[in-house]
């Protein structure tokens, strides 16, 4: 029904909350990778001041006639009429849960393709439980997670699985682990607020802390196996290391969870996986491993990044991250190693390419509406495009 109408829209892409930090990031890099390119999107920036979307076409170098959308994140009736022009929104507006419900709640009615940089789990639990039946319906896919949270474990831990297969003669692996290796730069300002706005519900409404504890809270009624908690130190004998708590490990599990519940569970009803971040060896690495699982506690400080701040140029282009994924071969001996490794700062640089290329990848999507993952929607096709856009890498090791 909406799918038909899709192709006749104005647009291919709007970025919603370009005037932000974030936003910004994504429309740039829009204009500078896609200009010219035969490939290239018809494409939009949306916000609700329309001086300060001009500040921003001319900041990025943008054509003076890139097209400006007006819609105020509190008019239910604007949001609409801006979906109903577009095929993808892009939204880097939130935290979600105090700016998101109407947006998405506009494109599931007008059958629009949808991605964020939501990782706020019982938001999205919510979510899907209000809108997954009408987003099917409407033929509206909805990406949430669609930066460093939660795509590079995501399709991560896919691609490890694909290769598990390969090697197992087409059996999965029933336990990976997601380590961090490396990363260099920040966590965004709407990561803190975020997390900031998650505590501050749950304070009161406890039921929220049963979501963020639960690996199966955005999988309906299925519920796995007991997962690792990934929430003490533990030395990593076959990696010589040892590994702290993630501070991203409680968005991302559930995103892995429910891409491997939408897609019929090809890693297995008994599938097991975690996230850490390794540290060193001996003592020292002990001693780090510790620090971090106490700073678990407050992750971003005294003086958390702030939404609309960030890293300079400089910063943005001298991140990385650097990722490992170890599957257990189906005898428990056998170890598989796979890497995900990314160019730019994970939190603003690499995330708003991740972005953008949802946005891209869903153009030439033809999965069936609903709230899915990037993983269950675009799987290896997105692989594909950050590899050939983003600068991200996925490869087996060993």
């Amino acid at each position: 029904m909406a799918e038909a109408s899709k192709d006749n829209r104005e647009f291919d892409i709007i970025v919603y909350g370009a005037t932000g930090y974030t936003g910004r990031l994504v429309a740039e890099y829009l204009n500078a990778h896609y200009a010219g390119r035969d490939d290239a999107p018809k494409w939009a920036m949306a916000g609700r001041n329309k001086a300060k979307l001009e500040d921003v076409r001319t900041l990025i170098g943008a054509p003076d006639d890139t097209p400006l959308v007006l819609a105020d994140a509190d008019s239910r009736e604007a949001l609409e009429a801006m979906c109903k022009r577009t095929r993808v929104v892009l939204t880097t507006v939130g935290p979600y849960q105090l700016y998101g419900d109407d947006l998405l709640a506009a494109c599931v009615a007008t059958g629009t393709d949808y991605a964020d940089l939501c990782g706020e789990p019982a938001w999205m639990a919510d979510k899907i439980a209000e809108h997954h039946k009408a987003a099917k319906a409407s033929g509206a896919r909805i990406c949430f997670s669609s930066g460093f949270d939660s795509i590079p474990f995501d399709l991560g831990v896919m691609m490890t699985q694909k290769a598990a297969r390969e090697r197992w003669m087409g059996k999965p692996s029933s336990r990976i682990k997601g380590r961090v290796r490396a990363m260099q730069g920040t966590f965004s300002g709407g990561t803190a607020a975020s997390l900031s706005a998650t505590m501050k519900a749950a304070a009161k409404n406890p039921r929220i802390f049963k979501v963020l504890g639960n690996p199966f809270a955005l999988t309906g009624d299925f519920s796995g196996p007991s997962q690792p908690s990934g929430m003490v130190p533990v030395y990593e004998k076959d990696l010589g290391k040892w590994a702290a708590p993630f501070v991203m490990a409680p968005i991302n599990t559930k995103n892995v969870h429910r891409t491997n519940y939408l897609l019929g569970h090809p890693y297995g009803e008994d599938f097991r996986y975690d996230e850490m971040v390794l540290t060193s060896p001996g003592d020292a690495g002990k001693m780090a491993a510790n620090a971090m699982a106490e700073m678990m506690k407050n992750p971003f400080g005294a003086k958390p990044p702030k939404p609309g701040e960030g890293p300079t140029a400089e910063e943005r282009e001298n991140g990385h991250y650097d990722l490992l994924f170890v599957a257990e071969g189906p005898e428990g001996e056998d170890e598989l190693h796979f890497g995900v490794k990314g160019k730019y700062d994970p939190g603003y640089g690499s995330t708003s390419r991740m972005l953008a290329e949802t946005g891209m990848a869903l153009l030439s999507c033809d999965a069936d509406g609903g709230i899915g993952t990037p993983g269950s929607f675009l799987g290896e096709a997105l692989v594909e495009r950050l590899e050939e856009h983003a600068e991200i890498s996925f490869a087996v090791e060993n």
